[in-house]
């Protein structure tokens, strides 16, 4: 597809996602995966309520067909149907007259962001209310209101969407999003159309080192699932995981956010990358504020997943409120995410450790096509060295103990700028990845 053809799909996927009436649980989160399922093969997987997660138990699931809140003259204050953020997420039922001072108190709305809607839930505590702008809360009268919300809560599931594109190796990167919010853009559908749009690019790559988990889930509790369900797998054939959310808008520029213990395989390349011309910020990690890669990076389980963000890291004023739409998040800088990612990703492909099956000795490289036969210098003959000299260090430092980017750094070159000489080695049985 062209750009234009490109930037129109994920515009009209947008589109039809964003005003389904997403939760961490039921049918909006389901007809969203169905969604996406369409463009990459989703295995459900499914957790019923009232089960154990750790040290969390499973919701029930929460339907709601409508929710409003009428005025003394009988206009909709509060209307789900025109902005589903408008009631309480996970809100129970009610229909009931009440009086001003006594609404007030299942009322949510921003002061400094008077003419914002904010997009508040109770997921864990049975409660009811609606979420107005402060413009309009400050100019309801006193009077009885009608407050109505249609919901129930049923026995279900908690259900988390992932695919597998294999690779050479059984060695596991995981890339996930979360897919939860209603009517949100930069912090919920930005994050899922970058984990598609990555999905269809790396599917193409004519070679995968490594095999790529793609996980879509309700956050937190969602990732907690995963975890219950893949920690142990992922203990021993994760190499690096990403987490990511909040793909569109300002700045241009990525930020990691590095991994607890800094051990993993994308840990090590991101600074990296940077000394050689990639261009994005790396910050150390936090469990004070983020996202999913909290769980992985618990102390149970410690796994190099780290997360990457636009504007989470460095914030954004319409942030969990009826100001975070299309026109605050683009779709250009989605794609822009997405073309930096497959190529911190096509990086990630040469970072490998190895294992010289000739140690005694340089093997001998004439005997394999891999050393030249005429020593006039030329250019072609000192591009030839230039992947000699990689050929050497990868032979000689394959020794299990160091990775490429380890050796990368001792030729002071990036690790990208020996994927010919790694390939070669390897094609003559060479190098083994440990």
């Amino acid at each position: 597809m062209s750009y234009q053809e490109t930037a129109e799909f994920y515009s009209d996927l947008y589109d039809e996602l964003f005003p389904i009436l997403r939760s961490i649980t039921g049918p909006g989160l389901r007809q969203s995966y169905d969604i996406f399922g369409r463009y990459m093969p989703l295995e459900i997987c499914s957790f019923k309520s009232g089960s154990r997660v750790f040290d969390w138990k499973i919701p029930q699931e929460w339907h709601c067909e409508d929710a409003y809140l009428l005025d003394p003259e009988g206009n909709k204050v509060a209307d789900m149907k025109r902005l589903n953020i408008e009631v309480l997420n996970y809100s129970e039922p009610v229909d009931r007259d009440i009086e001003l001072d006594e609404l007030q108190n299942h009322l949510y709305s921003l002061p400094d962001l008077p003419a914002a809607v904010p997009y508040v839930t109770s997921y864990y505590k049975k409660r009811w209310g609606f979420c107005l702008s402060q413009e309009s809360r400050d100019k309801l009268r006193p009077g009885t209101y009608k407050a109505v919300v249609k919901s129930e809560f049923v026995d279900g599931t908690l259900d988390i969407a992932q695919t597998v594109l294999e690779g050479q190796s059984k060695k596991e990167v995981m890339l996930s999003s979360y897919l939860c919010h209603p009517s949100m853009a930069n912090n919920e559908l930005s994050g899922p159309l970058v984990l598609l749009g990555l999905y269809n690019r790396i599917k193409q790559w004519p070679n995968r080192r490594y095999t790529y988990r793609f996980i879509l889930n309700p956050e937190t509790i969602g990732s907690l699932s995963v975890l219950h369900m893949l920690g142990e797998h992922f203990k021993e054939n994760m190499v690096s995981g990403l987490v990511i959310n909040c793909m569109g808008g300002e700045p241009d520029e990525l930020v990691f956010k590095q991994s607890r213990n800094e051990q993993g395989i994308l840990d090590k390349l991101l600074p990296h990358l940077n000394r050689f011309g990639y261009k994005h910020s790396n910050i150390p990690f936090s469990p004070l504020k983020g996202s999913d890669e909290r769980q992985y990076n618990s102390p149970g389980f410690q796994l190099p997943v780290c997360c990457v963000s636009r504007a989470f890291h460095t914030g954004f004023d319409e942030y969990h409120t009826s100001l975070d739409n299309k026109e605050a998040m683009g779709i250009d800088p989605l794609l822009d995410s997405i073309d930096k990612l497959e190529q911190i990703f096509l990086a990630h492909e040469q970072c490998a450790t190895f294992e010289n099956t000739c140690p005694y000795g340089e093997p001998n490289l004439g005997s394999r096509g891999l050393y030249p036969t005429v020593s006039m210098v030329t250019k072609e003959r000192e591009r030839q060295a230039s992947e000699l000299n990689d050929m050497r260090m990868l032979l000689n430092y394959g020794d299990c103990e160091h990775d490429t980017i380890d050796i990368a750094n001792l030729q002071n070159k990036c690790v990208t700028d020996m994927q010919n000489a790694i390939g070669k080695l390897e094609q003559q049985s060479l190098l083994e990845m440990v």
